[in-house]
């Protein structure tokens, strides 16, 4: 017998017993203002949040930005605002796609607990869009925010979607040394709008 099949059998004997899962019912954190709690923490990730009153008043919030304003390639796949700077219902070649200045994507929920928004492949068919952008901007409705993470698994469909991904902030990445760099990965800045109803 080789060592593999070895240590195979000795698992395969083990009488330990196995640990049960933890309960998913407990009391939770809650926050008095999930929005400012979003606000905050998105803030500590390196994010910002700016709250929209509502969908008309989107365009001139975007208007409003820097990063938008000074963008040469804008990608907005907002159903009710899309520039035609790609067609997100057409597969693409994800090797072929060229880097936006700014991604502006709807979201489905942010979580405040953690400043992570949930988004998925509903109005983006290739999911290398998300993190080619210099600067990604989620529009998430501000009735949409869940205080934790077992809240927002709870929420979950998987089956729906073949992509799906909490993003929490813009990209980030540290050497050896604890050097944090922004943006070395993927998208410079995240900002979250937050649209009221």
């Amino acid at each position: 017998m080789d060592s593999r099949q070895a240590i195979l059998n000795a698992l395969a004997t083990d009488p330990s017993d196995s640990t049960p899962l933890p309960a998913l019912d407990e009391d939770w954190v809650k926050y008095d203002d999930v929005v400012q709690q979003l606000a905050d923490t998105l803030a500590l990730v390196g994010g910002q949040m700016r709250i929209v009153a509502d969908r008309t008043q989107l365009r001139e919030t975007l208007n409003q930005m820097d990063l938008y304003r000074r963008a040469a390639t804008v990608c907005c796949l907002l159903p009710d605002m899309a520039n035609g700077s790609v067609d997100s219902q057409v597969p693409v070649d994800p090797d072929g796609l060229q880097a936006f200045d700014v991604m502006i994507v709807p979201g489905a929920f942010a979580v405040a607990e953690n400043a992570a928004v949930w988004v998925t492949d509903e109005h983006v068919q290739e999911r290398a869009l998300y993190f080619l952008a210099e600067h990604l901007v989620l529009v998430v409705p501000q009735d949409q925010i869940v205080h934790n993470m077992h809240e927002a698994y709870a929420r979950l469909a998987l089956d729906e979607w073949r992509f799906g991904v909490f993003i929490s902030g813009p990209s980030k990445t540290a050497d050896i040394e604890q050097t944090l760099v922004m943006g070395a990965q993927g998208p410079r800045s995240l900002t979250l709008l937050l649209v009221g109803s």
